[in-house]
C-alpha cells in the first residue's frame, strides 16, 4: 500500500512558532511540567547510558584503539539523524516525535509500526535495567533477594512517573547530573595521568594506541564490527524531542538540544574512550570486563570498584526512569492517533498518562520475570527481536524528514528554525550509511540473529498496521 501524499495537516499552521503551551498544559493535553534545567540535563544525560560504562569493553576488545573510529562514525550518524529530527520537532513539537512525523509524512502504517517497535524496545529495556540495578544492589545487600530489588526499583520509579512529569524530570535531573559529573571527572583525571601529572606516574604518550598490534590490530573491518557493538548505546538521544512537548518552550528546548549534540557525543563518548585506550592496552582482560574500573584501579584510585558501581547504578536507574517515561509517552501518542487503546490517551490529575504508564510497566515487569525464569530463551528472544530498532527508527526519521521538509517550506516556512545541513543530499547519504550498517549486520555472524529477529518483529507489526489501516473508515 503506497503512502498518501503529505497534507496541510502535516504541521500546525497557526500560532507563534517560538511560543510554548499555555495554561500549564502541552498541545497534547499533557502537563507542561518540565523546566528548562530538566530538559537540559535530559538532553545531556540522554547520551550517557549504562552501556557506555559496561558495554564499551566489548567494543574495545573487538576493534582495539580503532574503536574511536567506530564511536566517531556512529556519533556522526546520530548527529545527522538528530539534526533531521530536530528540524521536524522544532516545527511541530509532539509527544509522539518521530512516530507522529512518520504518520504524517509516510502514512499511518509507518507511524503505527515504528511507534510500537519503539515502545517494545523501551519496555524490554525496563527489564534489562531493573535486572542490572538489582544485581548491583544484591552485591551490597545480599540478604535481600535479587528479584525483590528489581521489583522495588520498578515500583519506586513507576511512582515518580505517575505523580507528575515534574517528578520524573527532577529524578532525571539528579541522575543525569551524577553521570555527567562522573564522566567529566574521569576525563580530567585520565588526561592528567596521560600527561604524567598526578595521579599518573609518567606520561604514557601513544604507546598503548600503537604498540599492541597497531591502531587497528584486528584490521579495518573491525571498525564496522565495533559500530555494531556501540550503535545501540546511542539510543536515547531522541528522548528530549518527546519530552520537549511537556515544557513551557518546546521549540527552544529542541533547538538547544540539537545544537549541543555534537559536543555531547565528542566529550562523553570519544573523550572517555580515548582516555581508556590511551592509558591501558586494549587487550588487557580487565578492559574488556570493566574498562572504567580498570583505569581507576591502574591509577590507584581508592574504592574504584565501589565508585563505579555507584555510577553504573545511577546510569541504570536513569535509563529505567527515562525508559518508562519514553515508552509511556509513545503509547500515549499511539492512543491519541487511534493506533492503541483509547485509554492510553487518558491523563490523571497530575497530567500524566497513567494507563499508558501502567501498560508499559506491566510489559516491562513480565519481561523482568522472564529475565530470571527464561533468561536464555524467552528473554534472549525479546532482546534480539528489539535489538535493531534503533536503526529502524533512524531510517524512518530520514525518510520522514525528506517529505516533511517540503511541506514545511511550502506551508509554514517560519517554523523552519532548525535546518538539516545540505538538504537533501546529506539526508540521502545518511540513509545510505544506515542501510550499509543494516546490511553488514546481516553479513556479520555476531549481528545476524539480532537483525533477522528484529526484521521479523518489524514485519509482524507492519502487517498488523496495514490490516488495521485497511479497516479504518475512509473520510
Amino acid at each position: 500500500m503506497g503512502a498518501p501524499p503529505p497534507t496541510s495537516e502535516a504541521v500546525p499552521t497557526t500560532g507563534d512558532p517560538g511560543a510554548g503551551p499555555t495554561g500549564g498544559q502541552s498541545q497534547d493535553g499533557l502537563q507542561a511540567g518540565l523546566k528548562n534545567r530538566h530538559l537540559s540535563m535530559i538532553a545531556i544525560g540522554g547520551v550517557i547510558g549504562a552501556g557506555l560504562f559496561v558495554g564499551s569493553g566489548a567494543g574495545i576488545s573487538a576493534a582495539g584503539p580503532g574503536i574511536l573510529l567506530s564511536y566517531a562514525l556512529t556519533g556522526l550518524l546520530v548527529v545527522l539523524v538528530m539534526r533531521m529530527l530536530g528540524e521536524m520537532a522544532a516545527a511541530s513539537p509532539t509527544s509522539g516525535s518521530f512516530s507522529a512525523y512518520a504518520d504524517r509524512a509516510l502514512g499511518r502504517w509507518a507511524g503505527f509500526t515504528i511507534g510500537w517497535l519503539y515502545w517494545f524496545f523501551w519496555s524490554v529495556v525496563l527489564a534489562v535495567e531493573a535486572t542490572a540495578a538489582a544485581a548491583i544492589l544484591t552485591g551490597w545487600v545480599p540478604a535481600v533477594p535479587q528479584w525483590a530489588w528489581a521489583l522495588l526499583v520498578m515500583v519506586v520509579l513507576t511512582g515518580t512517573n505517575l505523580v507528575s512529569v515534574s517528578s520524573f524530570g527532577e529524578f532525571e535531573f539528579w541522575f543525569a547530573g551524577i553521570k555527567v559529573v562522573a564522566i567529566v571527572v574521569f576525563i580530567v583525571v585520565g588526561a592528567l595521568a596521560i600527561f604524567g601529572l598526578p595521579p599518573g606516574d609518567h606520561a604514557v604518550g601513544t604507546a598503548n594506541l600503537t604498540g599492541h598490534g597497531g591502531f587497528l590490530p584486528n584490521g579495518p573491518g573491525a571498525i564496522l564490527s565495533g559500530m555494531l557493538l556501540v550503535v545501540f548505546s546511542f539510543m536515547g538521544s531522541e528522548i528530549v524531542t518527546l519530552a520537549a512537548s511537556e515544557s513551557p518552550n518546546p521549540v527552544q528546548a529542541v533547538r538547544k538540544a540539537v545544537n549541543s549534540v555534537i559536543w555531547r557525543i565528542a566529550l562523553f563518548y570519544l573523550g572517555s574512550i580515548a582516555v581508556i585506550v590511551t592509558l591501558l592496552p586494549w587487550n588487557d582482560p580487565a578492559v574488556r570486563k570493566s574498562p572504567y574500573v580498570a583505569v581507576l584501579k591502574s591509577l590507584d584510585i581508592p574504592y574504584a570498584g565501589t565508585v563505579m558501581d555507584v555510577v553504573v547504578l545511577t546510569a541504570v536507574l536513569s535509563c529505567l526512569n527515562s525508559g518508562l517515561y519514553t515508552a509511556s509517552r509513545m503509547a500515549f501518542s499511539l492512543g491519541e492517533r487511534g493506533d492503541a487503546p483509547k485509554s492510553f490517551k487518558k491523563v490523571n490529575k497530575g497530567g500524566v498518562p497513567a494507563v499508558a504508564i501502567w501498560a508499559s510497566v506491566a510489559f516491562g515487569f513480565i519481561a523482568t520475570v522472564f529475565s530470571y525464569t527464561s533468561k536464555d530463551t524467552v528473554f534472549q528472544f525479546l532482546l534480539n527481536s528489539s535489538g535493531a530498532v534503533a536503526l529502524f527508527v533512524w531510517l524512518v526519521i530520514c525518510f520522514s524528514q525528506l517529505r516533511m521538509r517540503r511541506v514545511i517550506e511550502r506551508e509554514t516556512p517560519e517554523r523552519l528554525t532548525v535546518r538539516m545541513w545540505l538538504y537533501p543530499w546529506l539526508t540521502y547519504a545518511t540513509i545510505g550509511l544506515i542501510l550499509f550498517v543494516i546490511g553488514y549486520m546481516f553479513y556479520d555472524p555476531e549481528g545476524r540473529e539480532q537483525m533477522v529477529l528484529s526484521v521479523v518483529a518489524a514485519v509482524v507489526v507492519l502487517a498488523i498496521g496495514l490490516v488495521l489501516d485497511r479497516k479504518r473508515p475512509r473520510a
